[in-house]
């Protein structure tokens, strides 16, 4: 039974074997009046794609369409749907649903709604499984559905959908603009957004890297300062200098967070969005006390913070930094392997849908 009773798309069934995609078709959640469907043009690969399909994260309901960076053309909207038309380009990302009525959302933080359903792997009230956007269709409520600025190309803003968010949210929170030096560990697919953004809010921006090979890279994506923390005693010099720490890599496991720590003003926070598969240092409460700082991190971003990054990327003019990989089931695999051996510059982007799924609007 075809569209509009269900999608098709590359699924795992196996975490053992998380490198075997496999062309299948699934079910999609009954179609209600707050819907938008959407034919899929490109889907960003997220390391959380790579972190679920592997167990990194523990078990996940097989089989498993992952993908939650999708841009494609709304070719169905429900009736009540205000925002977006049957032709728009759209947006999705890593939530697809939550319940808009509990305390958490109607603060814009829906993101944080007990309700929220994750855009693959989560269950919908009747049951349904979400899958995710390594697929032909995919099935949104409105509000987690965004139109993409003209000047802004689906590649480009396919992992900003997810990726893009996850750094802009914490650094608008934590107050990233001008007159704040900010430090950014890690340059990878998180760590590259959080530079622009940053550099675009106005902040004074250091990359904090264990190599040096992307120092070049960090500093034509607009950061002043570029450190690298395999040197000894690298934290010296930056003793209370920044005003936040926004953590992107997924190796907290490894860090000495007292050197981490110990470069932040007082009353300074270490932000992380870099979520491993290992647990964190331990810690002593009075490792925080030379300088009174926080460790915290945070869970994507709200609606309006999803609308406030496009639109200064669209401004600003702002490009991520991609590679494109036309989907198969070749080409997933070595999307999601070398996502895991962090051979990627800087976001992967699966793309030439119509080659597999078909003309589908």
């Amino acid at each position: 039974m075809p569209y509009p009773e269900t999608a098709e798309g590359f699924m795992i069934k196996d975490q053992k074997k998380w490198q075997e995609f496999e062309k299948k078709e699934f079910k999609l959640k009954p179609f209600e009046d707050r819907d938008v469907d959407i034919a899929i043009e490109v889907c960003g690969v997220c390391a959380s794609d790579l972190h679920t399909i592997n167990g990194g994260w523990g078990e996940a309901p097989m089989p498993l369409c992952v993908g939650h960076e999708v841009v494609g053309k709304a070719i169905k909207v429900g009736k009540e749907v205000k925002t977006i038309k049957v032709g728009d380009r759209v947006g999705v990302g890593a939530q697809i649903q939550a319940d808009l009525t509990c305390n958490n959302c109607k603060a814009d933080q829906e993101n944080y709604c007990p309700n929220a359903v994750d855009t693959y792997g989560a269950e919908y009230k009747d049951g349904t499984l979400s899958q995710g956007g390594y697929a032909s269709h995919i099935r949104a409520h409105e509000y987690f559905t965004f139109k993409i600025p003209e000047n802004i190309s689906s590649a480009i803003a396919a992992p900003m959908m997810c990726a893009g968010l996850t750094v802009y949210s914490p650094l608008v929170r934590l107050g990233a603009g001008p007159g704040k030096k900010i430090a950014i560990v890690g340059l990878g697919g998180l760590g590259h957004y959080a530079v622009l953004w940053a550099v675009a809010l106005g902040a004074e921006v250091t990359v904090l890297s264990h190599t040096p090979a992307k120092k070049d890279d960090a500093l034509k994506m607009g950061a002043k300062h570029f450190v690298v923390t395999n040197e000894e005693k690298w934290f010296e010099p930056l003793a209370f200098n920044f005003d936040f720490i926004l953590n992107t890599a997924d190796a907290m496991h490894k860090f000495n967070m007292k050197n981490y720590l110990s470069t932040l003003k007082v009353m300074g926070r270490f932000h992380t969005v870099g979520f491993g598969d290992e647990p964190i240092p331990t810690l002593m409460a009075q490792d925080f006390a030379p300088n009174g700082c926080y460790l915290g991190a945070s869970h994507i971003g709200n609606r309006p913070e999803m609308l406030a990054m496009l639109e200064l990327a669209s401004k600003q003019e702002i490009k991520s930094w991609i590679e494109e990989i036309p989907i198969s089931e070749k080409g997933c695999a070595e999307a999601v392997r070398r996502v895991s051996e962090n051979d990627v510059k800087y976001r992967f982007v699966l793309t030439n849908f119509d080659a597999q799924f078909g003309k589908r609007s």
